[in-house]
């Protein structure tokens, strides 16, 4: 999938990816994909719920190895 911004997040716990993705998401325009890599299990429930009420699309999202990767398109 075509990214415009990664986010490396891995080893950080709650609150910090989201504070990165929110911080990374406010640098793009509308329509670009920001791909948020992730350790804290609790992201998968976490960023899924912060893009559904920030208005930002999840488009998609795997796990491999420990490592939660998430592409979400900007509102």
């Amino acid at each position: 999938m075509k990214t415009d911004k990664v986010v490396d997040a891995k080893g950080l716990s709650c609150p910090m990816p989201i504070v990165r993705t929110k911080k990374a998401m406010d640098e793009l325009a509308s329509g670009q994909v920001l791909e948020v890599q992730t350790t804290d299990k609790g992201a998968k429930n976490d960023l899924a719920a912060w893009a559904n009420a920030s208005g930002h699309k999840l488009l998609d999202h795997k796990e491999e190895q420990g490592v939660l990767t998430f592409w979400i398109e900007k509102a």
